[in-house]
């Protein structure tokens, strides 16, 4: 029997325009939008470190520079830091500079889809299983979400998907999946379909920005099928792959925030910004007081 396989690259889809957060990402990427006063794709890097990923592999596009840059050195501002003896701050900013060589950038060159970002990502992530993380999807959790679906992977050797149950008048907007319920948090994968209409979904439970697949998933993505909205769907893919080795939905613990959508993003925010004493003393008050002000005939 072989040694047992191990995760250790994510790849990052970053190339997206951001267009529902238009005119804020016209010139600002959309993963760089904060969540009180740190961007969405810290959060998820953040989570990928912490669960023991090496290697960070970013899809990106065009206008990312600003991305590129959170992640590296500032030599003017941590000068400016050191004079001002910010040591709090300095010391923070030197934990988003991962050790030279950790991160790698290769483009997308066309907006064709989740599946077409993934599939840019092959050469670097080479024969072996890897993660993905979607920035857009923040989970609040005591449990990390990828670092569960890595202990997972340990033991079942095959892809993962985190899921959740959604409004079943929402399939449209998800990959959906038919599971067979194991009684554990670990799904085993009947059948998926990408953004189906509710009459037509096998259930309501969706796959979420969280990924682990094996490298068998590039011979799926190469033949560059086109599905839903005309893009290369990572759903089709993987509907395919499962045809030739079995695929897990982890159910994961934790409220997630759709931060792609501007309902979810602001209150991503409202949440996050809760957990600060510092904030939520003058926060809690506010709202209460908003809140009275709106109420019909005040």
């Amino acid at each position: 029997m072989g040694s047992k396989l191990s995760v250790k690259k994510a790849v990052f889809p970053v190339a997206g325009l951001g267009t529902r957060f238009l005119p804020a990402t016209k010139a600002i990427p959309k993963e760089m939008l904060p969540v009180v006063d740190k961007p969405l794709i810290q959060y998820a890097v953040e989570e990928a470190l912490s669960a023991g990923i090496e290697e960070i592999i970013f899809v990106t596009g065009r206008k990312k520079e600003a991305l590129e840059d959170h992640f590296d050195r500032s030599c003017e501002l941590e000068h400016t830091l050191m004079a001002r003896n910010k040591d709090t701050l300095l010391r923070e900013l030197d934990s988003l500079v991962p050790e030279s060589g950790t991160i790698i950038y290769t483009r997308q060159g066309e907006p064709l889809g989740l599946g077409h970002a993934i599939w840019c990502s092959r050469h670097a992530v080479g024969d072996e299983p890897f993660a993905i993380l979607l920035a857009d999807d923040l989970v609040k959790t005591d449990q990390p979400v990828l670092g569960k679906m890595l202990a997972k992977f340990e033991e079942v050797q095959s892809s993962i998907v985190a899921v959740e149950e959604i409004d079943p008048v929402q399939t449209d907007k998800y990959g959906i999946l038919d599971v067979e319920n194991t009684g554990t948090d670990l799904l085993r994968i009947k059948g998926m379909v990408e953004k189906p209409s509710p009459d037509q979904a096998p259930s309501n439970l969706a796959i979420i920005g969280r990924y682990i697949l094996t490298p068998e998933i590039y011979t799926q993505l190469s033949r560059k099928e086109r599905g839903a909205g005309g893009e290369i769907q990572i759903t089709d893919a993987m509907a395919r792959l499962l045809q030739e080795q079995p695929i897990y939905g982890y159910r994961f613990k934790g409220r997630r925030f759709d931060c792609g959508s501007k309902a979810g993003f602001q209150m991503a925010n409202l949440a996050y910004a809760l957990d600060r004493p510092e904030i939520k003393k003058d926060l809690l008050p506010f709202i209460a007081e908003y809140l009275q002000q709106s109420k019909p005939g005040s």
